[in-house]
């Protein structure tokens, strides 16, 4: 293979209105925005990756790694992630820093997927799987309504939708919360999974109350019960309450998980692929926490390439343990309203009664529609 080299990165910021504006513990937001990256060899081929969190602080960092990726060799994916990593590692290690590095390290691995002729989960060491399970996140709050009335209708779409597991927003107080988890789990039924998410809405005797008491519904698990700062009330939740304690999406490298697993704060983690490093870190994440026997969930909420992005690397995970009927991953699908989630794709990620296919194209898998990219972008492209 004639040797290539990295000729062009750019950004992508895009935002669009929503319908109606939705809130969750402790914010709210009336727009959805994204942050693609392209990245291009000197052939021409391309791969997309997306950052997490703010659109246009992650562009602006990415531009910052710009001139340390341009002319370098597009398949050495852990040489670019560890240069720009240490590069900026003084004021970097968490945080904005670590998102715009998940974005290009995605991009890149898509773009050696390309490049080679194979799907990045052919190229992470091999898939245990073709599709995967998805559970349902939405149950946002809105600003009008009864939030039981609506949620509750909301929910029984997912079960009507073939979902067999829905995670309900909460945090808005212990009572408040528990009068809506009993009526979600009366009207999903009790075959359904049900799982919490805080948001870190709480204090530990707030969240540890809460799991006592909501433990009777069959809660799958206690997503981000307090702050993701502060490892030791984490600590006292998963001792305090039979709920299993779920989080992570906040944290960031194989360094910030390293303390999570050594410390037994968490029963599941929940790195986001477009966060925590991207691929070439996620999965050191995922074998970390093998070796550690504790379950790995990605976070997933932006667009389809980020989607994708989570699909090859649930393909990858290992059974942990391995046994005849192996413990399967779960993909979480956002089903809140985001304008381009899916625009961004020529063909669209769905689902088929609740599961997804994982898909088999070189890189990620997913081509993009740049007409969509061109009626969403706000920000940047023309480098």
């Amino acid at each position: 293979m004639q040797p290539r080299r990295i000729e062009v990165v750019r950004t992508h910021v895009l935002e669009a209105p929503l319908s109606e504006p939705f809130a969750w513990s402790f914010n709210a937001t009336s727009v959805r925005g994204a942050c693609l990256v392209e990245i291009v060899a000197d052939d021409g081929t391309t791969g997309w990756g997306e950052c997490y969190g703010p659109p246009r602080l992650n562009a602006a960092i990415v531009a910052a790694f710009r001139p340390l990726l341009i002319g370098g060799d597009p398949l050495a994916t852990d040489v670019h992630w560890l240069t720009l990593y240490n590069q900026f590692r003084d004021q970097g290690q968490k945080g904005l820093v670590v998102t715009a590095l998940s974005g290009v390290d995605i991009a890149l691995w898509d773009l050696k997927g390309k490049l080679l002729g194979a799907p990045v989960k052919q190229l992470l060491g091999g898939a245990f799987r073709s599709d995967v399970a998805a559970y349902a996140t939405g149950t946002y709050r809105r600003g009008t309504g009864e939030a039981r009335d609506y949620i509750c209708d909301e929910v029984r779409g997912y079960v009507r939708e073939g979902f067999g597991a829905v995670k309900l927003k909460i945090g808005f107080g212990v009572e408040e919360d528990l009068r809506l988890i009993e009526a979600v789990r009366e009207t999903i039924g009790p075959d359904c999974g049900l799982m919490l998410d805080a948001n870190h809405g709480f204090d530990a005797i707030e969240a540890i109350e809460l799991g006592r008491r909501a433990s009777r519904h069959d809660i799958g698990w206690f997503e981000e019960p307090v702050v993701p700062d502060d490892l030791g009330s984490y600590e006292e939740v998963r001792r305090g309450q039979p709920i299993p304690v779920a989080g992570g999406e906040c944290e960031f490298t194989r360094w910030g998980f390293r303390e999570v697993l050594r410390r037994r704060a968490m029963d599941i983690i929940q790195p986001d692929t477009c966060a925590a490093g991207g691929l070439s870190e996620c999965k050191k994440i995922a074998d970390m926490a093998t070796a550690f026997g504790v379950r790995y969930v990605p976070h997933v909420w932006g667009t389809g390439v980020g989607l994708a992005a989570a699909l090859q690397l649930l393909a990858v995970l290992p059974p942990s343990p391995p046994r005849t009927r192996a413990l399967q991953p779960l993909l979480e699908m956002d089903r809140s309203e985001h304008p381009f989630r899916q625009a961004v794709l020529t063909q669209p990620i769905e689902h088929r009664g609740g599961r997804v296919a994982i898909p088999d194209a070189p890189g990620l898998g997913v081509e993009i529609d740049r007409g969509a990219l061109d009626r969403f972008r706000v920000g940047e492209a023309a480098v």
